[in-house]
């Protein structure tokens, strides 16, 4: 190779990083679970995730993504032994590392739609604590309904109607909230 395009070269950790961004397009994904709980402040609390799915062989990778990002956990998947699952949960992790790398990284990628919604979740839940609110929580919970509306066939649990009217019992728009 001539010294002429020497400086096109990316560096080892930026070439690493575009190859993830890549296995990321095709394995990985980001989600928000309403979860249903008891002790929950309005009865449901919502879990933003970004994780990767991978067959044992393929546990490399999965390290490379630990590596890039400097958190998240490689686990077995529930049913699946053959199959691993790097996941991070963390909201700050997700909010400072996660975010930003898709943001420069997959700026070309299909899931930028989901992306940017997942991206208003976090950012509502981790700089604005709207989820602290029974109208907060309502928006996220709305805004997680509709994050992946072409998915494959995966409906959410409970209808959207019956989780907000959930959170929101009881209450009239200038409601006080009890604490």
């Amino acid at each position: 190779m001539g010294g002429a395009n020497q400086q096109e070269r990316l560096s080892t950790t930026e070439a690493k990083r575009w190859f993830l961004a890549g296995f990321i397009e095709g394995e990985g994904s980001v989600c928000v679970s309403i979860k249903e709980h008891p002790a929950a402040r309005f009865g449901y609390y919502v879990d933003p995730e970004f994780f990767i799915y991978q067959h044992k062989s393929g546990v490399a990778l999965l390290k490379l993504a630990q590596e890039v990002f400097g958190s998240g956990r490689i686990t077995p998947k529930p049913g699946s032994e053959d199959v691993l699952v790097y996941s991070i949960t963390n909201r700050r992790t997700l909010k400072e590392k996660v975010i930003p790398f898709f943001e420069k990284y997959m700026i070309f990628s299909a899931k930028r739609e989901v992306f940017q919604r997942f991206r208003e979740i976090v950012e509502a839940m981790e700089d604005r604590k709207e989820h602290l609110t029974p109208e907060g929580l309502a928006r996220i919970v709305e805004q997680a309904y509709a994050m992946n509306p072409a998915s494959k066939g995966k409906e959410r649990k409970r209808p959207l109607h019956e989780v907000v009217e959930r959170i929101l019992r009881g209450r009239t728009p200038d409601t006080p909230v009890q604490g």
